[in-house]
């Protein structure tokens, strides 16, 4: 059988009366732009998360944006962040004219390394910016003392790990200045289109993102300072109350199918060929269930030939990427996300996934180390 890599429609389809009902509700009151669903949306994700402050946007990329243009990020600044990213992590720095200052990330965690974080710091470091990849929280405890003793703030990335908490049960973008986070439609908790948001618990900081997030605007026509439309819709903001509350569920089944994964893998006595996720120390959301394997590609090919849906996050870092290349860095310089990038593979995780198709999943990647190995 196919096992599709995420399947939305599966935790979709049980809410759509209360969807139709949410959206209904919306249309029909004609405020459509950062209206009152974007009020109750924002207070309830901020109670979610226990922060005094919420602020809806356009997208996880414009939520990155609009606190880089709070915290006046400026051309000659530099912003420590990871190589082993989405693009937008690092393309926002670019775009406010800042240099992203890249450094290399943990073997096991793909997060990145505190002690790389603290040898970077310059004069010039003005923002770190790390990222909780596929749903596991960096060393928050590390990176918020470098921050403390060398005068920066930390920004949190926290667009695959919404709900995920550290060693200390701290929520995943509660503990820098900001947490900025993406509600894309395939994240754990998605909207159906483009949204974001941002948490903090800085009043100050809050006035001057609703400002941003509407050109600047403190009145009608009246401008203090250079914003940006990241505007989030009322109708997503909506559809995000409606799945709000049933996040934690979903995140309980997350975490269920990558124990799940490590049992069957274990069954298979596939542990020496596959390296699975590094479990704890915090509470993982499992955006992902990423894999790595030194034959990534030929396994992903052979997968693919049985109808098993997988995908690479990510296969060139960002350091290698061309529209980078202004920064001057070399391949190597980076040498374990260089590696991850050759190696890791995300297998179907999401909600709904049934045990059945787990077990056909990690039976084909057996299959497929038998035809390597006869």
């Amino acid at each position: 059988m196919g096992v599709p890599l995420n399947d939305l429609n599966r935790t979709t389809e049980p809410l759509y009366a209360e969807l139709l009902a949410a959206m209904d509700q919306v249309m029909r009151s004609g405020r459509w732009i950062s209206g009152p669903a974007v009020d109750v949306f924002e207070k309830e994700f901020a109670d979610s998360l226990g922060v005094r402050c919420a602020v809806g946007v356009s997208s996880g990329t414009d939520a990155l944006l609009a606190v880089l243009m709070g915290l006046n990020i400026a051309p000659g600044d530099e912003v420590i962040t990871t190589p082993f990213t989405f693009i937008a992590t690092a393309e926002v720095i670019f775009r406010m004219g800042a240099r992203p200052v890249f450094v290399d990330i943990e073997p096991g965690s793909f997060n990145i390394d505190p002690n790389a974080v603290f040898d970077a710091v310059t004069s010039r470091t003005k923002l770190i910016l790390p990222v909780h990849l596929f749903g596991r929280c960096a060393d928050m405890t590390r990176l918020l003392q470098i921050g403390e003793t060398s005068g920066v703030p930390v920004v949190e990335d926290s667009a695959q790990s919404v709900f995920a908490k550290d060693e200390s049960g701290r929520m995943a973008g509660t503990m820098g200045i900001a947490g900025c986070f993406s509600f894309f439609p395939a994240k754990n908790l998605g909207a159906m289109g483009d949204a974001g948001g941002i948490v903090t618990n800085d009043v100050s900081l809050d006035k001057k993102l609703r400002s941003i997030r509407v050109h600047g605007s403190v009145a009608r026509y009246a401008h203090d300072r250079v914003g940006g439309n990241f505007r989030l819709d009322s109708l997503q903001a909506a559809i995000l109350s409606v799945k709000l509350p049933y996040l934690s569920e979903w995140t309980r089944q997350r975490r269920d199918n990558g124990a799940r994964y490590r049992e069957y893998f274990a069954a298979a006595n596939l542990e020496d060929k596959v390296q699975l996720p590094l479990a704890g120390p915090g509470e993982d959301v499992v955006n992902q269930f990423t894999i790595r394997v030194p034959n990534r590609d030929t396994l992903r090919a052979y997968l693919s030939s049985v109808g098993i849906e997988t995908a690479v996050y990510y296969p060139t870092p960002l350091h290698l990427q061309p529209c980078f290349v202004s920064l001057g860095y070399q391949r190597g310089e980076f040498p374990v996300a260089e590696k991850a990038a050759e190696e890791v593979l995300a297998l179907p995780v999401f909600p709904g996934i049934t045990a059945a198709e787990q077990t056909e999943v990690v039976e084909q990647i057996a299959a497929f180390f038998r035809e390597q190995n006869p």
